[in-house]
């Protein structure tokens, strides 16, 4: 048997083919989540207009009953919302609406500013965060001139 002993290896030093690699993949999972967001959103503005002509149409059932139940969808761990909420409120120039802060929340986060439902929730949610900490003495409101509530720090 022949023995080789110069064999030329193709081995490369560096990764820089596999960072290549991986960088052009994550790309496309990227690319991929963005485009499945914003189809989660166009899908469930679908949903509550159908449910708008639904209840226009006289339907008088309960819709959620008749949805498959869902797993709960845990969107803030603890105290997430609120330190959001206050990081916001440090960062603003003048007092803000709820529904300001929850946009600025949700473009925050890097998610869809389109999906009216998830915004609307997410503004209940505010609302009642800011509540809890007026009651707390952490910020304070007062009414603007269509009588919406506009939230700042409060000053010590």
């Amino acid at each position: 048997m022949r023995k080789i002993t110069n064999i030329a290896r193709a081995r490369l030093t560096d990764y820089s083919h596999t960072v290549n690699g991986l960088l052009t993949k994550r790309a496309e999972l990227f690319n991929e989540a963005i485009l499945i967001r914003d189809r989660l959103a166009e899908i469930k503005n679908d949903i509550g207009a159908i449910d708008r002509t639904l209840t226009t149409l006289g339907y008088e059932g309960d819709l959620d009953a008749a949805m498959p139940r869902q797993k709960r969808e845990v969107i803030f761990g603890r105290g997430e919302l609120t330190k959001g909420i206050l990081t916001e409120l440090r960062h603003a120039d003048e007092p803000l609406g709820s529904r300001e802060i929850a946009r600025l929340l949700i473009s925050t986060r890097g998610e869809d500013e389109r999906d009216r439902n998830y915004l609307t929730q997410l503004t209940r949610r505010v609302s009642k965060a800011l509540r809890i900490l007026k009651k707390n003495g952490v910020v304070r409101s007062a009414p603007d001139n269509r009588g919406n509530l506009l939230w700042e720090l409060r000053q010590v």
